[in-house]
């Protein structure tokens, strides 16, 4: 090799080990996909027989010992509400519905006097939303989202 040909290659960005990309992870075994992939042949890992090895369990599952199962274990929630969610969600209500707001001071308990909100708004409460301008200056002590902050023209008490 010729002197020239030799510093070509070594002034190469391509060909200079020591600018390669650095791989910290490596991609996972295709499992099951013939010996050239690393982990193939009869049982791909899964061991021999059982439902292990031939399909997915589920994550509580605990063979047959129902009566000490985590499951049995836990505590029920009772009574009627027991398929409901324990926490509540605010109500939302658009900021335009407040321009036919009669004062100055918004609460839930005005908002409910005024027929803008269901009676279920005093227990779980309100979040006002929306995007619009409003034209009056309201002071509210209901949370607020962002975009609802700025254009409020009010103060905000929560």
């Amino acid at each position: 090799m010729s002197m020239q040909r030799y510093w070509r290659y070594q002034n190469c960005e391509i060909m200079n080990l020591s600018n390669l990309p650095k791989i910290v992870t490596r991609s996972g075994k295709r499992v099951g996909r013939g010996y050239g992939s690393g982990k193939g042949g009869h049982t791909s890992g899964r061991g021999t027989k059982g439902q292990k090895a031939r399909e997915k369990v589920r994550i509580f599952f605990e063979g047959t010992k129902m009566k000490k199962s985590l499951i049995k274990r836990l505590p029920f929630q009772r009574g009627k509400n027991k398929l409901k969610p324990l926490t509540w969600a605010a109500i939302p209500v658009n900021i335009a519905t407040l321009e036919k707001y009669k004062g100055s001071e918004i609460t839930v308990a005005e908002l409910y006097k005024q027929g803008l909100v269901q009676k279920e708004a005093l227990e779980r409460g309100v979040k006002i939303l929306g995007k619009t301008k409003l034209k009056l200056s309201l002071t509210t002590k209901i949370p607020t989202s962002k975009a609802v902050a700025k254009h409020i023209g009010g103060k905000i008490k929560v």
